[in-house]
């Protein structure tokens, strides 16, 4: 014994050692020997190896640091069963306090101690409480393992079976404290273990249900009687509030109901695939408890229904889905009919003293309206007195006001404006005190009210009868006060702008002389740098007013500064400035001088480029308001300006709104016969390039914009076209033509031909059928897109001519089918009506085809041919899924897919049996659970389909299966998003743990999926935290061969950096990192400087952008 205390005390000297490597060898050395059980330290020397442990934290040499970080929780992992032992007689403890102390001990040991003590611990609380001594002591024990189910959630889950049934048989004991420590643990079971606790949330939702209204020592019934005899005398007199003679030292149950409460809040919280039944049973009972006498209980009652709603909120999506709606009992018509119940009880509310209580009626009200807009419309009479009172009422704090504005604020936002009409008068004084009110964040709710308010008095866009008159000049004044002060909050300078644009955009023409001197404080506005943004909106508004507000005091001044703000460098500046220079000459161009619209083209230049597309895309449009109200100024555009737009033309990224505002211009040009710009002239700068051969157009894209430019011009100026076509005809007949020039003009002749009938042009055929064996690719398909555009110009002239060519023309049949696909898409529904029977019967004798690229071709015609007449052609594309031939089955799956649209469609409900999840969530939600176990099915790793492939001495194996696996997780992230309240998130869990082993690919993938999962359902994600943390670790700690290629060092990186990225949304739930192996992890991870690197980086970046999301589209 005393060798060993001598051979301890010798360790521990060279433990101080100026050499890290003595420092390092000793304290290995002294861990091994404290392992072995021989060794007992005395009092002294336990003291002085773990005060050396405590400096050798500090230690400068990382490894050494390291190695004192493992011993702390090593030598505390050894004492685990010995504190065990220390702590469980103390729960019996006469003294309260010890008790106390001594769960909160057991909380912070159940985080980190091992599963033996783990089962110890709860073996003993359950003998315990199944022998329940003594009250006091069964207390004690409920609490404790609530405490535990608080701290270690996902560790207690599996005992909750025989848990449960102990804590419902103590809830019939008539002890309050006790009550409330069992539906206090009722709470932490929900929270803590979703999945578990499930076949036992209706026991608790009933054993809430019952305590929320226990209260022996008190009779509402009589109350309810007096207060209606007192609402019928009228007498307003304010007595609910003084319920002190009620008040009962020994009265404990108020924490009953509060418990109770907050339990409902939990289950309400977290179990959002039980809404409907919530609306039956729980919202009834909540709303009825709105006159709870005991005002923290209140706040507790309004906070669970708080909760309700916001759970119905976040679903709207597919709420609005017709097929959810015809079934009637959906959550929101459950909430609809339970409105004037809801009114009902808070009109009572938002009179009372206490100004929590109305804080939680207006936060409520303001839900309520979120969720169902136009919910009040009937109640508005009722619930205006009740926020005019907390607006005038001198006792209320600024946050009562704050939430009574912005609960005004949301309601007036909400509901058509006729509704108010009769309060304006109530509401208009206290609105206009609260802008006077001294506090700057009231001043500037009220101005948002205000705004709103100015709105509602005269609605411009519906005829109203409202006099508005008696209100404008209290508006008016209490506004341009809070607009003309400089040394305010910038807040309220920028909502005081916002809200005297909306009086003179609504009001401007009874403000006479008023009018030109607050316009004038706008110019001043307008060039002050922190209130320039704000003020060019509230011009826009104002230019934008149906009153023809007159502005021309300030266009002189004012226009200029405009220009000058775009060639700042804010980019939302911009913007602004370029909506309000379009909306200013659209309404004011009799009040534009020529120099003021030459200062705003000089800026235009730099704005239209490829790198920002909706700068240019507002830029283009101004240019063509220009040239429809103001063409004289357009001479001016012939040089720079012009250039930009030729070269955007030719830019592979012009598409979607841009392109269409770049065609609207040229049509507006050339309309205008400014010299040097008709057709002909810009005809020659869009196809210059591509004849002169000087520039060559790199993308095929752009040839498909200047094509469209082209035909823009033809249809605005009809005389030129057929002079046009003939020359586009012979550039694609001229065989000296290069490949460019035909490929533009056969999409010029498509475009052209989609507006304009061609049949007059006799050659028209035969040249599009000799472009079909060209040797090029490019005109190939330039030359099937140009007969299919052509054809839907005349489908009875060219339809028929092409299904005929696809029948007689095998060679030619992709290209032509790929024209029938263009006809198909575009044409319109009426005009294929008569020969879908046609086409249909063509399809179907191609969608056997061998070759896979038809197929596809076939499968999108068929399936964009189905929502023409869906009623007839989906059930009959249903039936060839019986075809023998597995590439018809495979076509009409394809054609499936092309059927499912962005938008609502008819063919929508008839879609129901066979349907995807991305675009269309509603159509699957209710088929999940068939779906489900094939989707999962389809993630494990088939081994029949891995095969080697010898390649000469090398051998490679390759998955078949993998890109199966790779849709269906791709498919189980998208349901993620879509439906994850359907889903049994545990199950899911299982398999993207799989995925977490499996190939690269999968990997990614599910890194994803767990960064998607933390923020979605973290109490469940920790519960499983321990079996997704080994296999990151492992990814994390993978090694790749020396003498690999560089892509497999890439892939590694990318992998480590992904699986990192999953470990930093992980660490965002909390408790996450008391999980003995994530601290692990993470120790190991700051251990290892590259892999700390990379997980700093990640969360600067995830600190910045706070979002990953995946693109499945």
């Amino acid at each position: 014994m005393a060798s060993a205390s001598y051979h301890i005390s010798n360790l521990l000297e060279k433990m101080t050692s100026s050499d890290k490597d003595f420092r390092f060898m000793a304290t290995n050395d002294l861990m091994t020997e404290l392992q072995k059980d021989s060794i007992k330290l005395d009092d002294d020397s336990e003291r002085k190896v773990v005060k050396m442990i405590l400096k050798l934290l500090e230690d400068k040499n990382g490894e050494v640091q390291n190695l004192a970080v493992k011993w702390q929780g090593g030598l505390l992992v050894n004492f685990h069963p010995s504190i065990l032992t220390c702590l469980l007689p103390q729960l019996t403890s006469p003294r309260l306090a010890v008790r106390k102390r001594t769960i909160i001990a057991l909380g912070h040991l159940v985080m980190s101690c091992g599963n033996m003590v783990f089962v110890d611990l709860i073996e003993h609380l359950l003998t315990e409480l199944s022998k329940n001594d003594s009250m006091s002591t069964t207390r004690t024990y409920i609490q404790c393992i609530a405490a535990i189910s608080r701290q270690a959630g996902h560790r207690i889950g599996e005992y909750l079976e025989k848990i449960i049934p102990l804590v419902v048989k103590f809830c019939n004991v008539d002890d309050d404290e006790l009550r409330e420590y069992c539906i206090q643990a009722f709470e932490s079971f929900v929270r803590r273990c979703p999945k578990e606790v499930y076949p036992h949330v209706s026991t608790i939702i009933n054993i809430c249900l019952k305590y929320l209204t226990y209260d022996p020592n008190y009779n509402y019934d009589d109350e309810d009687e007096d207060e209606n005899a007192m609402d019928a005398d009228g007498g307003d007199d304010d007595d609910q509030g003084s319920d002190d003679e009620y008040s009962d030292d020994d009265d404990m149950s108020w924490k009953v109901r509060r418990a109770a409460a907050k339990c409902l809040d939990a289950v309400v919280s977290t179990r959002h695939e039980m809404l409907p039944e919530f609306y039956k049973t729980v919202s009834p009972a909540l709303i009825a408890r709105f006159k709870e006498r005991e005002e923290n209980v209140k706040a507790d009652v309004f906070h669970a229904y708080l909760s309700l709603l916001k759970q119905t909120r976040p679903v709207q999506s597919w709420l609005c889905d017709p097929d959810a709606m015809e079934q009637g009992e959906t959550p929101l018509t459950m909430l609809q009919s339970q409105v004037p119940n809801i009114v009902k009880a808070l009109h009572k509310q938002m009179k009372e003293k206490s100004v929590k209580t109305r804080q939680c009626c207006f936060n409520m009200l303001t839900e309520l309206v979120n969720v169902l807009p136009g919910a009040l419309t009937q109640h508005v009479p009722v619930l205006v007195p009740g926020i005019i009172f907390s607006l005038n009422d001198k006792s209320s704090s600024s946050n009562l006001k704050i939430d009574a504005l912005s609960c005004l604020y949301v309601i007036l936002c909400n509901h058509s404006p006729q509704v108010f009409h009769p309060h304006v008068q109530a509401l208009v004084p206290p609105v206009v005190a609260c802008v006077g009110d001294p506090f700057y964040k009231i001043t500037s709710e009220a101005l948002l009210v205000t705004q709103q308010l100015v709105k509602v008095i005269r609605p411009l866009d519906q005829p109203s009868s409202f006099d508005a008159t008696p209100y404008i000049k209290d508006l008016f004044t209490c506004t341009i006060k809070r607009l003309k002060a400089a040394d305010i909050d910038q807040e309220v300078k920028e909502r005081a702008i916002s809200c005297m644009g909306q009086i003179i955009c609504s009001l401007g023409d009874s403000l006479g002389t008023d009018l030109p001197s607050t316009l004038q404080i706008f110019l001043e506005r307008l060039k002050n740098e922190i209130t320039r943004l704000t003020t060019v909106k509230a011009m826009t508004l104002i230019a934008g007013s149906p009153l023809k507000i007159d502005l021309r005091p300030i266009l002189g001044e004012g226009v200029p500064i405009l220009a000058s703000f775009l060639r700042k460098n804010q980019r939302a500046l911009k913007l602004g400035t370029l909506s309000a220079l379009d909306i200013l000459i659209k309404n004011y161009s009799d009040s534009l001088t020529a120099a003021m619209i030459d200062a705003v083209l000089d800026e235009l230049p730099p704005l239209i480029s490829e790198s920002d597309m909706h700068v240019s895309q507002m830029a283009i449009s101004f240019l063509t308001t220009l040239a429809k109200v103001y063409p004289s100024s357009l001479s001016k555009i012939s040089g720079s300006i012009l250039n930009e737009l030729i070269g955007l033309v030719r830019s592979p990224l012009l598409q979607g709104g841009a392109l269409s505002a770049m065609l609207e211009f040229f049509q507006a040009l050339v309309v205008t016969g400014t010299n040097n710009l008709g057709y002909m002239d810009l005809l020659r700068m869009l196809t210059g390039p591509v004849y002169s051969q000087s520039t060559a157009l790199t993308h095929k894209q752009s040839y498909y914009s200047i094509a469209k430019c082209v035909a823009a011009l033809t249809r605005a100026c009809p005389k030129e076209g057929p002079a046009v076509v003939g020359q586009f005809i012979q550039d694609v007949k001229n065989s000296r033509s290069t490949d460019s020039i035909r490929l533009l003009a056969l999409l010029s002749l498509g475009e052209v031909g989609h507006h304009i009938d061609l049949s007059g042009q006799i050659e028209l055929k035969s040249v599009i059928l000799e472009a079909f064996s060209s040797p090029s690719e490019e005109v190939k398909s330039a030359a099937s897109y140009a007969l299919g555009s052509i054809s839907v110009g005349n489908l009875p002239e060219y339809l028929p001519f092409v299904l005929q060519e696809i029948t007689s023309q095998p060679k030619r049949q992709y290209l032509l089918l790929h024209s029938l696909k263009e006809i198909i898409s575009s044409a319109s529904v009426m005009g294929l009506k008569p020969y879908v029977e046609n086409i249909w019967a063509l399809l179907l004798k191609h969608c056997e085809c061998a070759e896979e690229g038809t197929r596809n071709v076939v499968a999108e015609c068929l399936g964009k041919l189905t929502l023409i007449d869906p009623e007839t052609l989906l059930p009959r594309l249903k039936g060839y899924l019986a075809s023998g031939s597995s590439y018809a089955r495979s076509s009409v799956v394809t054609a499936v897919k092309f059927t499912i649209s962005d938008h609502p469609q008819p063919i929508d409900p008839l879609l129901k049996n066979c349907i995807a999840a991305h675009n269309k969530p509603s159509l699957i939600r209710d088929l999940l659970d068939t779906v489900l176990p094939h989707l999962y099915n389809e993630t494990k790793v088939r081994k029949e389909l891995i095969r080697e492939v010898e390649m000469g001495p090398f051998k490679h194996t390759v998955d078949d299966g993998l890109d199966i696996r790779k849709a269906a997780f791709e498919c189980m992230y998208t349901l993620l998003d879509s439906c994850l309240d359907r889903l049994d998130i545990f199950e899911f869990l299982n398999h993207v743990e799989d995925g977490l082993k499996d190939h690269y690919d999968i990997k990614m993938l599910t890194f994803l999926m767990l960064v998607r999962l933390s923020t979605l359902c973290p109490s469940a994600v920790l519960q499983r935290l321990d079996r997704l943390v080994e296999p990151l670790r492992a990814t994390c700690t993978t090694k790749v061969k020396a003498n690999s290629v560089k892509q497999e060092f890439e892939k590694q990186d990318e992998l480590k950096r992904s699986a990192m990225r999953a470990v930093a949304a992980l660490l965002t739930i909390p408790e996450a990192e008391k999980s003995p192996l994530m601290s692990e992890f993470q120790s190991q991870i700051s251990s290892n400087p590259e892999l700390a690197a990379i997980f700093e980086s990640i969360q600067k970046d995830s600190s910045s952008t706070n979002l990953e999301s995946m693109d499945t589209s």
